[in-house]
Order: structure tokens, then C-alpha cells, then sequence
């Protein structure tokens, strides 16, 4: 058997579902579509350096690597390779073949920090370990059954606050740029983050395309955009929650859970059957929420880092 590590053709429809099936298999708690792959590597910032690389075996692909730089974190040096492989396909090398060409890569563009993201299975944390990667922070992934599951009731309104979608913001996004840029900021990560280039934003987050906008809830309280759950769907069964956050000077009022309770009522209204969304293992208050929304913990994934060179 042969196996290379290549990049993947974005304008070669076969790379793209082989890409995006592949991360299915080996990550079903994320939603995976030939066209959210094709944005992602043509709409990243050139700062980025984003590379989608392939292994691909008797022309088959069979693992995936998305490769970065951090360019928008005010630490220099970071980057992140996440690696997948296709069931029934480990143990042949792919993993290791496609770490050590992302490797290589990082390091060319100045990279001497790796992140990386391992699924909390005994071979994959061994393959981490074997490869001097250490263990960091961990984090869940929860999913929900939308066909059969009983979702919490509607709550009403406080006053001042009302619900719309983020196709109202159509005409002009900057305030869902400005909503996300805030809550992205406070979010937990290993890498900080600064959101500063709407124009970027708009590229690679508003028009991607697994964001549905209709479904996406906006919590506006007088006339502002205070708390926001986006949604994603892979235009099937299954839908992803992206991002629920509260801009600061409005937490503590419940505008997020609010937001998210009218999303996944309206996305199972739309016929979705499945739900996911992902927790740090430390947020003991968003995974109790959560739960009361009937999301039940279905795997866990650990980030791990090492130093290059």
C-alpha cells in the first residue's frame, strides 16, 4: 500500500468529501459538509497560514489535518494541527505521517508552541503522549435528541428584551461582530483570542456555510444585541450549537438561555433531530445548563501541547 500526505484541492469535489467524511467518522459530534471545508481553507485570514492537509492511501483519503498559526492571539509562536483518522484505518502511520508534515510546516512559519485536540480514547491519548505532546485542559461534548427529546417550555419575556434572528441583521452584521468579538473574548482557551478585523469576520464566520441565520437567536434588549446562541446545521438532521454568549453588561439575566431554548425549539420545529454543542469539563455552570436543555455528555476530547524544535 502507498500512502502520501498532500494538500487537499479545493476545487477537486472528491478531496472535499473525502475530507469532510472522513472528519465525520472520526468526530460525529462535529458537523462536517464538502462545503463548510471548502470555506474554511479558501475564506481563512492569510495570516492564518490555514492548510487542510490529506492522507490518502491507494487514492483513498483516509486522515485529515487542519493546520494553523494563531495570528490572531497577542502571544506570537502558537499554532494547532488537529488530526483525525478514519475508522478501521489507525495504525498504519496516517496519524503520525500527517503530524510530522504539520510539524514541519509550523515550524517553517515561526510555530514553537503545537496545540492539538485528542479524543479521550486510549489509543489516541497514547498517540499523543508518544509524540511528547502533555495534557492540558479537557472539554465534553454533549448531544440532544431533538426528535424525541422534551425540551423546556418557552419562558416569557422580561421587559425591555425580545428575541429575533440574525437574518434580521442582514443589512448591516457589525453588531453581531461586535456581540461575538466580546463573548469569544471570555471564552476558555489555551490561546487568547482578539477579534478586531470585521471584514475577516464576515468572510470566515457570517458567510459560512453551516451558519444558519435563521435559527440563530439574537437577545436584543432596548435595541441592542445582548446575548446570542448560533446556530449551525448540516442542511439534513443535525444541528450544532457554535457560540451562546452574553455581552458583559448584560449577564447574570438568563438572555443566554433564553436565546438557546428559542433556537432549539425553532430548529426542531425545522425538522433537525439531532443536537450537539461542547463544554470545558471545568464549566460547571453552562453544562448544568445544559442539562436542563436535555443534553445528555456523549465524549470527551483533551488538548495537549508541546513544544516544537
Amino acid at each position: 500500500m502507498t500512502m502520501i500526505v498532500r494538500d487537499l484541492r479545493p476545487d477537486v469535489r472528491a478531496d472535499a468529501e473525502g475530507f469532510s467524511d472522513t472528519r465525520r467518522l472520526a468526530l460525529p459530534y462535529m458537523l462536517s459538509t464538502p462545503e463548510s471545508v471548502v470555506h474554511t481553507l479558501t475564506h481563512a485570514h492569510p495570516d492564518a497560514h490555514f492548510g487542510q492537509l490529506v492522507a490518502e492511501e491507494d487514492g483513498e483519503i483516509i486522515g485529515t489535518a487542519q493546520v494553523s498559526v494563531a495570528h490572531d492571539s497577542p502571544e506570537p509562536g502558537q499554532g494547532s494541527a488537529n488530526i483525525y483518522v478514519r475508522p478501521g484505518h489507525r495504525g498504519r502511520g496516517a496519524g503520525s505521517l500527517l503530524l510530522r508534515t504539520a510539524e514541519e510546516r509550523l515550524g517553517r512559519l515561526g510555530v514553537t508552541k503545537l496545540f492539538t485536540w485528542v479524543l479521550d480514547e486510549p489509543d489516541n491519548l497514547a498517540f499523543a503522549e508518544r509524540h511528547g505532546f502533555r495534557a492540558s485542559r479537557s472539554a465534553w461534548f454533549l448531544r440532544l435528541d431533538l426528535a424525541a427529546g422534551t425540551l423546556p417550555p418557552r419562558q416569557d419575556l422580561p421587559a425591555g428584551v425580545e428575541l429575533r434572528t440574525a437574518a434580521g441583521f442582514a443589512d448591516d452584521p457589525r453588531p453581531m461582530f461586535e456581540l461575538d468579538a466580546e463573548t469569544s473574548s471570555d471564552e476558555p482557551s489555551d490561546i487568547d483570542v482578539e477579534f478586531t478585523d470585521y471584514e475577516a469576520w464576515l468572510e470566515e464566520n457570517w458567510k459560512h456555510p453551516l451558519l444558519n441565520r435563521d435559527l440563530t437567536t439574537v437577545a436584543v434588549v432596548d435595541g441592542r444585541p445582548a446575548a446570542f446562541s448560533v446556530a449551525y446545521t448540516d442542511g439534513d438532521s443535525r444541528y450544532s450549537t457554535a457560540m451562546t454568549g452574553t455581552a458583559r453588561d448584560f449577564r447574570g439575566r438568563g438572555l443566554a438561555k433564553l436565546a438557546k431554548n428559542d433556537s432549539l425549539h425553532r430548529a426542531r420545529a425545522a425538522g433537525y433531530k439531532e443536537a450537539f454543542t461542547g463544554n470545558d469539563t471545568g464549566n460547571e455552570p453552562m453544562i448544568a445548563i445544559n442539562k436542563w436543555f436535555g443534553y445528555e455528555i456523549c465524549a470527551k476530547e483533551v488538548r495537549y501541547v508541546r513544544e516544537l524544535g
